[in-house]
């Protein structure tokens, strides 16, 4: 049964990405009122919030923005950084949505962030760990047990991003909408791009959470 379970999430995970990169790709060439740039409608919902400390910087890649609480940086990617499209609005007032939720110390992010140092160590070890744990799980079980729980740490991590994510887009939405950058079908072409990403988080977790259930059959049967 697990194994028809992680070939359903791998399925729904393709099936996930090709869609936010067909939506990206469509809301990509329909462009927002007054022209404004990805960096622009950063700098607008930063300004609107009161946030005066976060600066707005280019980055590399596709899709690889993001907002980083430890230098107060929104990072926005060449396909938003210096285009004018919904799809650019969207993802810029995603990351700054993450930068309201620092200022006002939204929980969720709090502890996705006092997580990171943990996760960031677990991540690194965790492979090498639970590879030992099965070879040795007769011998020295509590290997596997050590790595068990630092994938649970990972799958926490997934999940307590669900929010954290979720409420991002919620926040950018609601300003879009408000500040008249986007109205009507716009709006809900935003809302569409945003969700299509949002998916992709809930796959991460499902797949997170089936991969951690697996190990602790693995553990759990190690003597049958």
């Amino acid at each position: 049964m697990i194994y028809f379970i992680f070939i359903a999430i791998a399925i729904a995970s393709y099936a996930v990405q090709s869609s936010l990169k067909r939506k990206f790709e469509r809301y990509s060439k329909i462009p927002i009122g007054h022209g404004m740039s990805g960096r622009d409608v950063a700098a607008k919902m930063l300004y609107d919030n009161g946030i005066s400390d976060v600066a707005v910087k280019s980055t590399s890649g596709m899709l690889s923005d993001y907002f980083n609480p430890q230098d107060k940086t929104v990072n926005l990617s060449d396909g938003v950084y210096a285009v004018n499209s919904v799809a650019a609005a969207a993802v810029a007032a995603h990351e700054c949505g993450h930068a309201v939720q620092h200022a006002v110390g939204y929980g969720p992010l709090r502890l996705r962030s006092a997580l990171v140092p943990m996760v960031a160590f677990a991540s690194q070890w965790v492979s090498w760990i639970l590879l030992a744990g099965i070879l040795l799980i007769q011998t020295m079980p509590a290997i596997m047990g050590v790595g068990i729980a630092l994938f649970a740490l990972t799958t926490l991590f997934s999940f307590v991003t669900l929010p954290v994510e979720i409420d991002a887009s919620r926040r950018a939405i609601a300003w879009l909408d408000r500040s008249g950058l986007t109205q009507g079908q716009t709006t809900e072409y935003a809302r569409d791009a945003l969700r299509a990403a949002a998916y992709t988080y809930v796959v991460a977790a499902l797949g997170s959470l089936a991969t951690l259930v697996y190990y602790l059959l693995v553990f759990v049967n190690r003597r049958d």
